[in-house]
């Protein structure tokens, strides 16, 4: 589990193919030595293992089903990542919830001013539109944000300096895509709704 405040902005240094897969080389001022074999960090959103590491450097293992979901395949050496270790119990829980699990890839259609800060507006897929609501919480590329407004598949989110500075928000352009994670209450109600009312219990 993570809580989308990002802790580093991490670099790709090289990808090469893995075992049918994808290997993932990523430098970062995060402590390595305090992260083991076979832990778990959020990169870009998405939840991956750590399978060998150097002082400055991890190596994740990225599936076919990761990279068909999420925007890692556009991924390339330089490309900045959002990076979050995995919480330990006792952490301050400060974003919200996020499983690492991407629900799929939004696209960026407007950056503006908004004050101090930067108004981002996305459009995500069709089918996780209904898990998108007004002041309810979703996770952009790793980053826990709240939702501003919302008009069918399209959403807005408020981008405060500091978030501008410390994540890969300040770096996004217009048309790129995105990984987005909605809120884990969301996706069970909408499952309860898709099969409609709890069946009925036996009689007491």
């Amino acid at each position: 589990m993570f809580t989308g405040i990002i802790t580093d902005i991490g670099t790709v240094v090289r990808i090469e193919p893995k075992d049918g897969a994808a290997l993932y080389e990523i430098a970062t001022k995060l402590p390595l030595e305090n992260v083991a074999i076979g832990a778990s960090i959020a990169c870009g959103g998405a939840c991956l293992t750590v399978i060998e590491k150097t002082a400055k450097t991890f190596s994740v293992q990225v599936s076919n089903a990761t990279l068909d979901r999420t925007n890692l395949g556009e991924w390339k050496a330089g490309t900045p990542v959002n990076l979050e270790p995995s919480l330990k119990i006792g952490d301050e829980i400060g974003g919200h919830l996020v499983s690492g699990h991407v629900d799929g890839v939004a696209t960026l259609d407007k950056i503006f001013p908004d004050g101090a800060s930067h108004r981002l507006v996305f459009t995500a897929p069709e089918e996780l539109a209904p898990l998108i609501a007004t002041k309810g919480s979703v996770c952009i590329d790793g980053v826990s944000m709240t939702v501003n407004v919302v008009d069918g598949a399209r959403f807005s989110v408020n981008v405060i300096p500091h978030s501008w500075a410390a994540t890969t928000l300040g770096q996004t352009k217009v048309g790129q895509k995105v990984n987005l994670e909605a809120d884990q209450i969301a996706r069970y109600i909408a499952r309860q709704l898709e099969f409609g009312r709890f069946a009925a219990q036996d009689p007491i």
